[in-house]
């Protein structure tokens, strides 16, 4: 949803108006492409683990230089630009973001442990649109890389949210490999099923472990979103049908919905 500045612009209009309504919105942001734009113009070579980016001393400097310096900035200054009143952090603020290293073969890369919300709730209480970037810390003066969407529905859990939102580059959760049919809602005691099938594969089997882990603690529904479709989030938010797969416990599937 952030490759595309007209993508990009209606994320953020879409944020505001949330917040115009009377709703508390945060917005978690990544930014795995302006990383490695970064690590290719450096020239330092990118190295992946099973799937997962290998983080040396080197790269991790890079990541905070990119994330925080850059798209946490950029975000929070256009908000601020289109009438919102946003604020940077990052998970290193105040310990938001409590990590433990996965492993030592993959370097930096960290594990949640622990979320001190404290400082994000101040700034929703004082009216502020947070923005936090999801670089982790481990207490010692270490910080660490984090995936984005874990970071995202670990906040959403510590802040006792209703929605988590996540935007993706897919229409939704389908029910086949063809990508062709969206399922509107997932009970989360469906999940393993469909992991076994090899319908939640590769890079979506991240993203609903984490609207799992988020719907078991404690938040009401968690929906994965197609951040390619123009004011995605105003529709999953306002409208009866919603927009992309709604993730959840206490119903059961109503099957398959419009694209």
């Amino acid at each position: 949803a952030m490759i595309n500045e007209e993508l990009k612009a209606a994320v953020l209009q879409d944020v505001v108006m949330l917040k115009l309504l009377g709703m508390k919105p945060v917005l978690s942001h990544g930014g795995g492409p302006g990383i490695n734009k970064m690590l290719e113009k450096l020239e330092i070579p990118v190295q992946f683990i099973n799937g997962l980016r290998y983080t040396s001393e080197d790269i991790m400097r890079v990541v905070e230089a990119v994330l925080i310096g850059q798209v946490n900035s950029e975000l929070v200054g256009r908000i601020n630009a289109i009438g919102g009143e946003a604020v940077g952090l990052s998970g290193i603020s105040a310990n938001i973001y409590k990590c433990v290293q996965r492993s030592e073969e993959l370097g930096f890369v960290g594990d949640v442990v622990e979320v001190n919300a404290a400082p994000v709730q101040a700034m929703l209480d004082a009216g502020y649109i947070p923005v936090v970037a999801p670089v982790g810390t481990d207490g010692k003066g270490n910080s660490f890389n984090i995936n984005g969407d874990t970071a995202a529905g670990k906040l959403a859990s510590a802040l006792g949210a209703e929605k988590l939102m996540l935007l993706t580059d897919i229409e939704g959760l389908c029910n086949d490999i063809k990508l062709r049919d969206v399922i509107s809602y997932l009970n989360i005691a469906d999940v393993q099923g469909l992991k076994d099938q090899g319908t939640i594969a590769g890079g979506m089997i991240p993203k609903v472990d984490c609207c799992v882990q988020a719907i078991e603690e404690g938040v009401t529904n968690v929906h994965i979103i197609d951040g390619r479709k123009p004011h995605s989030i105003l529709y999953e938010a306002f409208t009866d049908e919603g927009i992309g797969t709604t993730v959840g416990k206490d119903a059961p599937s109503v099957g398959i919905k419009w694209k």
